[in-house]
C-alpha cells in the first residue's frame, strides 16, 4: 500500500514550537479546576479515614481493591503536573501535595496483577515515581516495587492473553512504568517481549481463549493492532527500551521492525479517507464503512503514533514519513461528531477512548515531528474539551483515573497548554513522550 503524502516537508512547525492551544485565561481556569478537583477528592476521602504520612506509606499488594484511585497513576500524575507548572504558587502546591499523601495512603490496594492500569501495580509504581516529585520519600517503596516487578515472570510465549503481552494490563504497561526513571531495561521482561516479536508474522501474538476476558472472543487466533491491547502498544514499550539502551541490541530492532511493517500492512483508508486499522489483523480486504473508533486505543492516533516513534527512534526514515501522513489524513478528516461517541463522559472526553487521548497524540507529533497538521488538530482539540470542562467535576467524581477520569483529561489539556515542556513526564503512561 503506497504511503499517504508525508507532512514533515518545509514549513513544519519548529521542534518544540507551539501552535494556539488554550489561551491564557483558559489555561489559568483549567488550573483551578484542577486544584479544585484535586482538593474536592482529597476531602471526599479524609472524610472516609485520614490519610497517613506519606514517608511510611507503602505499595500493599495484600489489601482488597477499595475503589478505582487506589492503584491508578491519575491522581499522582495531575497533582505532579501541577506542581510542575505552578512551582510559585503555594496554594497548588498544597493541594497537589496533599493529594498525593492522600492517594499514598492506598497506594497498590488494585487487583494485583503486574499491568499499568485497571489495579496493576505498575500503575502504583507509576503513580509513587510521579508522587515523589511531591513527596521524596516516596522513592523509597517504589524501589521495592520496581524491583518486584522487574523479576522474572512466567509468562505465556503461546496462546497469549493480553496479560502476556499489552499495555494496560501485561507486561508492555509494567516495562513503561519500570522506565519511567533511568533505569535499564530489566532483561528478563525485554527478552520476553522481544521474543513475542522475533517473527515477521507475529505469530506469537496470536491470541487464545481467556475465560477471563470472555468479551474478547472475538480475538482468539488474531492480533490484535491497538494500542492498549495490542501491537501499537508494545511497539511503544520496545521503543521505549531501544532508546533507553541507546545502543539496541538486533532482536529488539528486528522485533521493532517486525511490529512496525505488521501494522502498516495491516492499514486501509476508511470511507472517509483516514488511513485506518480494525481491531485486529486482517484476514481479507476490509469490511467497508468508515470506523468511528479512532482514538488512542484503537485506530490511527494512537497507531500512528506507535510507528512514527519507534522509527524516530530507530533512524527509519521511511517509516516515519509513512506514518505522518497516515497521521495528516486523521488531522484532515477527523470529525468530532462522529469520531467521539458514547452516552458515558468517559468515552466522550477521556484518554482511552476519547478527545483528551486524540489530543494528547496530536500534541506529541506536534512536538516531536513537527507536524503541522496536528498542532491544528490540538487546537481544535482543546477548544472542544475546554467548551466541555463544565463536565469534569462530575466525572471526576465517578473516576479519578488516568485513561478514563478526570485526571487524564486535565492533564492532556494543560500539557498541550505548556510551552515549555515542563509537564511530559505523566505522558509516558500513555506511551507518549
Amino acid at each position: 500500500m503506497a504511503p499517504p503524502a508525508t507532512t514533515t516537508a518545509p514549513g513544519a512547525t519548529a521542534p518544540g514550537a507551539t501552535a494556539p492551544g488554550a489561551t491564557a485565561p483558559e489555561a489559568t481556569a483549567l488550573t483551578a479546576l484542577a486544584v479544585t478537583v484535586l482538593r474536592d477528592w482529597t476531602r471526599a476521602r479524609a472524610r472516609e479515614r485520614p490519610a497517613a504520612a506519606p514517608d511510611t506509606a507503602a505499595p500493599d499488594t495484600t489489601a482488597p481493591h477499595t475503589t478505582p484511585d487506589t492503584a491508578d497513576p491519575g491522581v499522582p500524575a495531575l497533582a505532579a503536573l501541577l506542581a510542575t507548572a505552578r512551582p510559585d504558587d503555594p496554594e497548588t502546591t498544597a493541594v497537589a501535595a496533599a493529594a498525593v499523601a492522600s492517594w499514598a495512603r492506598t497506594a497498590g490496594r488494585g487487583s494485583g496483577h503486574p499491568g499499568l492500569f485497571s489495579g496493576g501495580l505498575a500503575g502504583t509504581l507509576a503513580g509513587l515515581r510521579l508522587g515523589a516529585l511531591l513527596h521524596p520519600a516516596l522513592d523509597r517503596p517504589a524501589d521495592r516495587l520496581h524491583a518486584h516487578l522487574a523479576a522474572p515472570r512466567p509468562y505465556r510465549t503461546t496462546e497469549v492473553t493480553i496479560t502476556d503481552y499489552d499495555f494496560i494490563m501485561g507486561p508492555a504497561g509494567t516495562l513503561q512504568a519500570l522506565l519511567l526513571t533511568d533505569a535499564a531495561p530489566p532483561p528478563a521482561l525485554l527478552d520476553h517481549l522481544t521474543l513475542l516479536c522475533a517473527d515477521p508474522d507475529l505469530r506469537r501474538l496470536r491470541a487464545g481463549r481467556d475465560a477471563r476476558f470472555p468479551e474478547l472472543d472475538w480475538l482468539e487466533g488474531r492480533v490484535n493492532t491497538g494500542m492498549g491491547h495490542g501491537a501499537a502498544g508494545l511497539l511503544t514499550a520496545l521503543t521505549a527500551a531501544a532508546r533507553r539502551t541507546g545502543d539496541p541490541p538486533p532482536a529488539l530492532t528486528r522485533a521493532i521492525g517486525h511490529l512496525a511493517h505488521w501494522l502498516t500492512a495491516q492499514s486501509f483508508p476508511d470511507a472517509r479517507s483516514v488511513t485506518s486499522w480494525d481491531g485486529a489483523g486482517l484476514d481479507g480486504p476490509p469490511p467497508p464503512g468508515a470506523r468511528a473508533r479512532q482514538a488512542w486505543c484503537y485506530g490511527a492516533p494512537g497507531i500512528c503514533w506507535a510507528l512514527w516513534d519507534a522509527a524516530d527512534a530507530t533512524g527509519d526514515r521511511e517509516t516515519a514519513d509513512w506514518a505522518a501522513g497516515a497521521f495528516t489524513t486523521l488531522c484532515d478528516h477527523y470529525d468530532e461528531s462522529f469520531h467521539l461517541y458514547g452516552d458515558p463522559p468517559t468515552d466522550r472526553l477521556g484518554c482511552c477512548h476519547g478527545a483528551a487521548g486524540v489530543l494528547a497524540v496530536a500534541d506529541a507529533f506536534h512536538r516531536h515531528a513537527r507536524h503541522r497538521g496536528a498542532a491544528a488538530l490540538r487546537t481544535r482539540l482543546t477548544t472542544h474539551l475546554t467548551d466541555r470542562a463544565g463536565e469534569l467535576p462530575a466525572l471526576a467524581a465517578a473516576d479519578m483515573g488516568l485513561l478514563g477520569g478526570a485526571p487524564g483529561v486535565l492533564c492532556a489539556l494543560l500539557t498541550a497548554a505548556d510551552p515549555e515542556g515542563r509537564s511530559r513526564t505523566w505522558l509516558r503512561c500513555l506511551g507518549l513522550r
